[in-house]
């Protein structure tokens, strides 16, 4: 399972050691990121010479005054009913035009968010709070490319149709499912476990991608036990870790299950993880088992989420889009209040920060176990969870989302904080060439930056 090498300058990862900045420095370091955003000032010169320009072209507010009063005197003394209708047209022409702010429309609604944020703000915001990527040792990236990704959803879509749970509610949606699928199938591996199966669908996925390749499942409670209300699945071939036989993926005897499958190389295993439990804790465990190849579904952004993710632990301001300001007046704040209104997982400065100005985690806090576990930690060691990290990445993906917002009508998610789509906004064509038109729209609201990992030793 090869990987390539990237010559961006955001995926590389020194090996000298680092101090972490003060949360004071940190917020300069964030007002720079986002002032950079912003237009070049331009040269007092110019605006002297832009004005007077301007100022040629003006005619005299009393001109248009008089040619006014003299069109309307041509009425005689109906001039002021005149005026008044015209007033009224007018009026009129701007409630039609507005009506949007005077009527219960959803603030989801894409046509209204065009409308707020302007024509091109769906496909330009992506990335505009900033995508914070975890850094890799040396600078390797994926084989696969967009056009891959493409062709890829162009196969899955009608596998997809085919899902056996079609309401996965609190399950993956299509962009993951479709994430899985896609990197299960690229790298072919021998084996493929899965921590956390829910009903089943990520064992389906598993299986459309690989027919014929074991697949391991560790899961509290057995997908069986859903069949007795609704539409699950329990795949035949499977080896089950679940119910009175659940043991979690940080006590098994990893070397002792590999011989049992016959499994000499753990580079050609594949680990999906869909346990809500801190993703560094399970980096490690991985790493002390062998394992090479990671995928986690739930990957939560900064300040949501019931576990401490890689998206979370990379979100440092020495990263390049990381790092946040508390300042609640700063361009950060107000960019992320005005977002609130529109996306659901939006988060604004008023839940991302905690006491102290702690961002980091959620609130300062390390969520683990679904959130049964909390621990407050300080900015230092934060900082040196990510430096533990970067010591293990060689490579570092995370999903696209499978498409812009006003193609999928997505409500949840915000763009700014995400990667740009496999399909962008305006690409109406593409999109239906590919048969995602046939899908129900609330599919695409599960996005939350599934990532791709493969590690190895410091």
């Amino acid at each position: 399972m090869p990987v390539t090498h990237s010559h961006t300058a955001s995926s590389t990862s020194d090996s000298k050691t680092h101090c972490p900045p003060s949360p004071t420095q940190t917020t300069t370091m964030l007002e720079r990121v986002v002032s950079s955003r912003r237009a070049p000032p331009q040269n007092d010169d110019d605006a002297a010479t832009a004005d007077e320009s301007k100022t040629k072209k003006h005619l005299p507010f009393s001109f248009f005054t008089t040619r006014v009063t003299n069109y309307l005197t041509r009425f005689g003394p109906l001039w002021p009913c005149v005026a008044a209708l015209s007033l009224v047209l007018l009026l009129i022409f701007s409630l039609i035009f507005h009506s949007r702010s005077f009527v219960c429309v959803s603030p989801h609604d894409p046509v209204y968010r065009s409308g707020f944020f302007g024509f091109d703000a769906l496909e330009s915001d992506f990335g505009a709070l900033g995508v914070p990527w975890c850094r890799s040792k040396h600078g390797k990236t994926v084989e696969w490319t967009l056009k891959d990704l493409i062709k890829g959803l162009e196969a899955f879509v009608p596998i997809y149709e085919t899902r056996p749970i079609k309401n996965n509610m609190f399950g993956m949606g299509f962009d993951h499912s479709f994430g899985l699928w896609f990197i299960a199938r690229w790298l072919k591996p021998d084996l493929m476990i899965e921590s956390g199966a829910f009903k089943g669908h990520s064992t389906w996925v598993l299986r459309q991608a690989m027919p014929e390749t074991p697949i391991i499942s560790i899961t509290p409670r057995h997908p069986e036990k859903y069949l007795k209300k609704g539409p699950a699945y329990v795949d035949k071939t499977c080896t089950y870790f679940a119910g009175k036989d659940f043991v979690d993926f940080g006590s098994i005897d990893w070397k002792k299950v590999m011989k049992k499958h016959g499994i000499t190389d753990l580079s050609r295993v594949l680990i999906f993880f869909d346990d809500h439990q801190n993703e560094l804790k399970r980096i490690q465990q991985a790493l002390a088992a062998g394992f090479r190849h990671l995928v986690f579904e739930d990957n939560y952004d900064t300040g949501t989420g019931d576990h401490y993710s890689l998206r979370q632990i990379c979100d440092q301001s020495y990263i390049r889009g990381g790092g946040h300001s508390c300042y609640k007046d700063s361009d950060e704040a107000r960019i992320r209040s005005k977002r609130k209104k529109f996306w659901e997982k939006a988060v604004d400065i008023e839940e991302l920060c905690g006491p102290g100005e702690a961002w980091w985690g959620v609130r300062g806090y390390v969520r683990d176990n679904f959130n049964h576990s909390n621990m407050l930690i300080s900015y230092e060691e934060h900082f040196q969870n990510s430096r533990i990290v970067e010591s293990m990445l060689d490579v570092y993906w995370e999903l696209p989302p499978v498409a812009g917002p006003s193609l999928t009508h997505q409500t949840r998610y915000d763009p700014a904080r995400a990667p740009p789509p496999i399909v962008e906004d305006g690409h109406y064509g593409l999109f239906q060439r590919l048969g995602l038109t046939r899908l129900d729209r609330s599919v695409f609201n599960g996005y939350t930056q599934m990532v791709y990992l493969h590690i190895s030793r410091q």
